[in-house]
């Protein structure tokens, strides 16, 4: 689709005077001489570009400039010739060309085809490729703090702090109010730092280029079937051009040594790299792995680096001053310059799923994004995807499988606990038989680990006089009770308050009741049942910061805890040597609903977790406490045909058309007033023509499961269509047909995770 189809006729949005004013024709080299007429693509939710007159000098096709709109000037991109057919006298001038780096042509396609897929305002899809702070400032020197050459002779906590974010960051420069703010210190604490040399402070320019990267450096030494995977990466790597290989390999079997393997490739070619991780909780471990095998740290991407970090990371990438770039999702939006190689680690994890603003899924978008610059994607997992699985099967993507645990580790044993046989106390989770083999653990001296997907102390509180259930003033969803914090906090939004002593419906006190088990109340069950044990609990709300989640990780793998209490957090990557058992306290809870993913998630999980269990010298073994073991998931997460598993749930999935072998799409509706999204749901499934034309269907309106959130009614509707049926076009010419007031939101989700 061309900006053209996209954006409509372009211009000012004043009245039109044909033929007075012609587009910009780009002279030889390229450039748009001074008062030509360019197309301006700006960040503001605009539905076109907008004309201006090219500034002294000119301007090129990506030019990054700042052009008035109204009173404000605000950041655009030149995106091409403008439409022309104005009045001239009412055609403003592009203010300056900033001094960024023009977006590539690469980028400009990638964003194009982006939009379109996830039907997203192009505005903002710009947004997300230039999130970045202090972007448009002009360049200018600053001082900068780095560790020093010595440590104070008298150490008080203040300093500690501040040494500690300087070491837990790598010798990452940081600005004097950053320092102070991440130390939580005043900014004097970082000067008499300075004066004792503990920290050395730098006249510098405000974006340095990154330490180079030695691809030549030995790796680890591997097994025969870990270099055969990575000797297949590397060939595919020599070949060029675009293409997509999923790495498959069970828990421990060392598929980061082997895709570190494609990146020293890409490097070597003097391409550029990038690495996503799911969580940022996983990038400390994996940048100093990163450190080890190439000499120096890479550059960083998250929302947990600072702001002149990400800033720095934005213009080295644009500008080759970074070869590897370790990041979240959004780094897929980064300028990279010549971008060779994605590597998508965990590329079934749900965060991958952007939820919120534009809604993509970043596994697809790392597709794209190679097939537009010509790079290879890797995507890893010992749990595929569906999807990916199913391309793999198809031969659209290259497969390299690693069967084997790396040196002398093997997988656990995994056994089912059936709960209907077990003699278990009210208000106890934790059955006799899982206790045993916990109690064996602790005294052989090994770690055992409790698995409950379920944050805070308990999911529901209930009056036992009158029934009520506590809920969240602002959503349809129950407050979940967060015991270690005295609070009651809703998952969706984020409200919380106090518990109350008495029940808010009835008065009543003294009736309030926990129901069900979060991972607060198992610590408080295994405190009572191994008094002397030590426990730590890992749940991404009891952590104020990347760094003490950090820490807590790192005195749990040295042996700093007995029993191991975790949400899916303690699922992803963690290596604890001497964790010997995984204890998985609700086997059954991902099987509930309707989710079309149910079985795959529940089986995706139930392996990760389990493959924690024996990953150093000494056996391991899970059990699943569960009230159907003769459930096909718990079959197959216990039998370990994985192939078996996927092939099965393939075929359910074709013979309902739903995907990876048809198309879906979601549509969220929401608004203040419950009638008005009612009313256009309604609307919206009788004049359903452009679907029906390509024979898709539509389910609903129907209330969204959570109807409520942030006080917005939420209605949704479902389509789903053939797998080569042309969707985009389809919904894109549907919803074009309704008009909606200003209050009323729509919002659509190609490729639907999740429906709630």
């Amino acid at each position: 689709m061309s900006s053209g189809d996209l954006f409509g006729d372009g211009g000012t949005g004043d009245d039109r005077a044909p033929d007075l004013l012609h587009p910009g024709i780009p002279d030889r080299d390229g450039l748009f001489p001074e008062g030509a007429l360019v197309g301006v693509l700006t960040t503001q939710p605009l539905d076109r570009l907008l004309d201006y007159k090219s500034p002294p000098g000119g301007c090129a096709p990506g030019d990054h400039v700042e052009v008035p709109l109204g009173p404000r000037k605000v950041h655009g991109v030149v995106w091409g010739p403008g439409a022309g057919g104005f009045d001239p006298a009412k055609v403003r001038a592009v203010s300056r060309v900033l001094d960024i780096t023009p977006m590539r042509e690469e980028m400009h396609q990638f964003l194009g085809r982006a939009a379109d897929y996830t039907l997203t305002p192009m505005p903002a899809m710009l947004r997300l490729a230039t999130r970045a702070p202090g972007l448009t400032d002009a360049p200018a020197a600053r001082k900068i703090y780095r560790p020093g050459a010595t440590r104070p002779e008298r150490m008080t906590d203040a300093r500690r702090r501040v040494l500690e974010v300087l070491d837990d960051h790598g010798g990452l420069a940081f600005t004097l109010g950053e320092l102070s703010e991440m130390a939580g210190v005043t900014s004097s604490v970082v000067k008499g730092l300075v004066k004792l040399g503990a920290v050395a402070e730098e006249d510098a320019p405000r974006d340095l280029p990154y330490p180079r990267l030695d691809p030549g450096l030995p790796g680890v030494a591997l097994s025969a079937a870990q270099a055969a995977g990575a000797e297949s990466l590397r060939q595919a790597m020599r070949a060029g051009g675009y293409g997509t290989t999923m790495l498959k390999g069970v828990t421990g079997s060392g598929k980061t040594e082997v895709y570190l393997e494609a990146v020293a490739e890409c490097l070597a070619q003097g391409r550029q790299a990038l690495v996503l991780l799911p969580e940022i909780a996983l990038s400390a471990e994996f940048l100093t792995r990163v450190e080890a095998r190439f000499g120096a740290r890479p550059a960083e991407w998250h929302s947990g680096v600072t702001t002149t970090e990400r800033r720095r990371c934005w213009k080295m990438v644009a500008e080759g001053g970074a070869q590897l770039v370790v990041g979240a999702r959004s780094a897929l939006f980064l300028p990279f310059r010549d971008l060779g190689l994605i590597v998508v680690d965990e590329e079934h994890d749900t965060s991958y799923k952007q939820e919120d603003g534009v809604l993509y899924n970043a596994r697809d978008m790392a597709v794209l994004r190679a097939a537009c610059c010509s790079a290879r994607v890797i995507l890893a997992s010992a749990t595929p995807s569906l999807e990916t699985w199913a391309n793999a099967e198809a031969g659209k993507y290259d497969r390299v499988e690693l069967g084997a645990r790396f040196g002398r580790s093997v997988l656990p044993d995994m056994d089912a606990i059936d709960m209907r046989d077990e003699d278990l106390a009210a208000g106890h989770w934790i059955s006799p038989t899982l206790a045993s083999a916990i109690g064996a653990r602790i005294e052989a001296g090994e770690q055992s680990l409790l698995f409950l997907n379920r944050r805070g102390y308990a999911p529901v509180t209930i009056c036992r006089a009158c029934g009520h259930q506590i809920g969240c003033d602002h959503c349809d969803a129950r407050m979940v009770e967060h015991r270690f914090q005295k609070r009651l906090v809703c998952h969706q939004c984020g409200e919380s308050k106090p518990v109350p002593e008495k029940c808010p419906s009835c008065d009543v006190e003294g009736k309030l009741a926990p129901v069900g088990p979060g991972v607060e109340r198992m610590a408080e069950e295994v405190a009572a049942a191994f008094p002397e044990a030590r426990v730590a609990v890992l749940s991404s709300d009891l952590f104020s910061s990347a760094r003490a989640l950090k820490e807590t990780i790192a005195a749990i793998a040295a042996g700093g805890a007995d029993i191991i209490i975790g949400t899916q957090l303690v699922a992803k990557g963690h290596n604890f040597p001497l964790l010997t058992l995984v204890g998985v306290i609700d086997a059954d809870l991902g099987l509930q609903g309707s989710d079309l993913r149910a079985a795959e998630r529940t089986f995706q999980l139930m392996r990760q977790v389990a493959g924690r269990a024996g990953r150093a010298e000494r056996p391991g073994a899970a059990l699943l406490q569960t009230f159907q073991p003769e459930h096909p998931v718990i079959r197959a997460i216990l039998g370990g045909d994985e192939e078996a598993f996927w092939r099965a749930e393939a075929e359910t999935r074709r013979q309902a058309g739903v995907p990876p072998y048809g198309r879906m799409a979601g549509i969220i509706l929401s608004s203040p007033d419950v009638q008005e999204v009612f009313d256009l749901g309604a609307a919206m499934a009788r004049q359903d023509g452009p679907l029906r034309r390509i024979g898709a269907q539509v389910f609903g309106p129907a209330p969204a499961p959570i109807a409520r959130i942030r006080g917005r009614h939420r209605v949704r509707l479902l389509v789903k269509a053939e797998k080569q049926a042309p969707l985009q076009a389809a919904l894109a010419e549907w919803i074009a047909q309704f008009r909606r007031g200003a209050n009323l939101r729509l919002a659509v989700d190609i490729d639907p995770q999740s429906f709630f």
